[in-house]
């Protein structure tokens, strides 16, 4: 008989709907008859005992919430009887121990890889252009049209034939496909744009904190050189920017050319100088190779978006072993998304290998939370409508299940946000959970990968690192196969264990790195740039 409700941890008193259920009927579990009081759909909670108001409830074995009111035994929890609640914490109260996965199968495997002078190694080779000012937005996005059209092989798009035959009279798109069949000018370089709205008119902190996020994305390594526009008043100054830059990596060797418009002339002069110049430096980015490089030069960007009651069941447990291979091997999985940590603080310090790295920790969740608070918000706001509707109704319940990507490996690193991943092993980055925000950072902290869990689906993609997007039910594989990377709703339906599909999720990981798979958000140029402002984000 197929298992309709399942418990996440020994200690919970609630359990997760596997199916739909209907009102009125008896479901046995852990040798007990429940009759179920409210038609429940899949992904949501039923509670396994009677709850008085006020009492906790528990789920990952931790505080997501208490009862508003009285929830009888296999009663459905709600946002109407159920109340955001998470567990105190205020300093590391024991040392987790910690057994390492076997990885004896990976620890001589590689992947083909861009090898960078200061030793960091790229699963992409981009040249990026970007302004310092969104004064320089305009010239960016020509410069994009030109170098668009002219180096890649240029295809028309679905969307284009169709508003075309509509434009001629013709109700359904032509069956052929008129392409421009030039092959691409490069081999070995992707060129990326971005803009964003901010450099000038906000608050200066808000430029220096912009300056160093862009200087992380021309170290990341991913990126082989950068194209840089400057309008000369704005607040962020060009020696500002130099300033992260020598702050990330004083000895950076890449090349950055840099144009400021008010000392430049004419739009077309300074566009014909940029386009000549940057020609030249990506013709000679397009020269580096791929080498292999051991595992150990992965730094795994994890995030989620769009979840549901399922991901952290499937996807999120499996990327978190997924994220124990890697941190075994010697790599750098990066957990984020501060407001979606909120009830799981005391596990989290208790894994930090140096104390000063919890206080850090605490220090900036408490700031965070208080900017929320004072703000008139707070993280019990982090749930969206659409994680509500598929069971994720507090935002501790949410965040015990997103905390699950970064696996039980030890924090070996706390950073705020925009401070670059120099140590291998877990990496806790303060980011908020804001998804393109959020992978964003990712990128700007040094992530050459980014593994994206989703459960209602979302197409997220970022301009200089690939995203792996990762379902936690097969149903939404189905219906958006476009966006999807892996899907682990096998582990749903009994399939396949956390550690079959970690370990699958691992191996997509290396053939992205190593260039052998294009992600679906790459097949989609799908690239998404957000700084945050560090205003109230959740």
């Amino acid at each position: 008989m197929k298992t309709k409700l399942i418990k996440v941890h020994p200690e919970d008193n609630v359990a997760v709907a596997l199916s739909d259920l209907k009102a009125g009927e008896t479901v046995t579990f852990e040798g007990n008859d429940i009759r179920i009081l409210s038609d429940t759909k899949a992904k949501h909670k039923i509670a396994l005992t009677g709850l008085k108001t006020g009492d906790q409830i528990l789920m990952y074995g931790v505080l997501v919430g208490k009862a508003n009111e009285t929830i009888p035994e296999g009663g459905l929890l709600t946002t109407e009887n159920v109340k955001h609640q998470s567990g105190k914490v205020s300093g590391k109260t024991e040392t987790t121990s910690w057994k390492a996965p076997d990885v004896s199968k990976w620890k001589d495997r590689t992947f083909m890889g861009y090898q960078r002078e200061d030793g960091q190694v790229g699963t992409a080779n981009v040249w990026l252009f970007f302004p310092l000012v969104f004064c320089e937005n305009r010239n960016i996005e020509l410069l994009k049209d030109v170098f668009d059209k002219e180096l890649s092989y240029y295809k028309t798009n679905n969307q284009r034939r169709l508003l075309r035959s509509l434009i001629s009279g013709q109700t359904e798109s032509p069956v052929t496909e008129e392409e421009d069949h030039r092959p691409g000018i490069f081999e070995n370089i992707d060129v990326r744009f971005i803009t964003h709205q901010g450099g000038c008119g906000g608050i200066r902190q808000d430029s220096v904190t912009l300056a160093r996020l862009l200087a992380g994305y021309v170290n990341n390594p991913n990126v082989a050189g950068a194209t840089v526009l400057s309008l000369g008043c704005q607040n962020l100054q060009i020696d500002i920017f130099r300033d992260a830059v020598n702050t990330i990596n004083p000895d950076l060797k890449k090349p950055i050319l840099i144009y400021e418009q008010q000392k430049m002339g004419t739009v077309e002069e300074m566009l014909n100088t940029i386009i000549r110049e940057s020609f030249e430096a990506i013709r000679e980015a397009d020269k580096i190779k791929r080498v292999p490089a051991p595992l150990s030069k992965l730094k795994v960007g994890l995030e989620c978006g769009g979840s549901d009651g399922f991901s952290g069941i499937s996807a999120n447990p499996a990327l978190g072993y997924a994220s124990d291979l890697l941190a075994a091997l010697g790599g750098s999985p990066i957990l984020s998304e501060f407001p979606e940590l909120c009830g799981v603080e005391q596990e989290l310090v208790n894994r930090c290998t140096d104390p000063s790295d919890a206080d850090k920790f605490l220090s900036l969740m408490k700031a965070y939370e208080k900017s929320a608070i004072d703000a008139g918000s707070g993280f019990d706001m982090n749930p969206s409508p659409g994680n509500i509707r598929d069971g994720l109704i507090t935002d501790a319940m949410k965040s015990a299940g997103a905390a699950k990507k970064g696996g039980t490996s030890p924090v070996n690193a706390v950073l705020d946000y925009t401070e670059y991943v120099t140590k291998p092993g877990l990496n806790l980055l303060c980011t908020p959970g804001n998804d393109v925000e959020s992978t964003t950072g990712l990128a700007g902290s040094g992530a050459n990968v980014i593994v994206f869990t989703t459960g209602l689906g979302t197409p997220t993609g970022n301009p200089v690192t690939p995203v792996v997007k990762v379902s936690s039910n097969t149903e939404l594989v189905q219906k958006m196969p476009d966006i999807i990377d892996v899907d682990t709703g096998a582990v749903i339906r009994g399939e396949k264990s956390i550690e079959e599909m970690g370990e699958e999720i691992l191996e997509y990981i290396i053939r992205v790195a190593g260039g052998e798979e294009k992600t679906k958000a790459m097949q989609l140029d799908q690239n998404d740039f957000i700084p945050w402002k560090r205003g109230v984000s959740l």
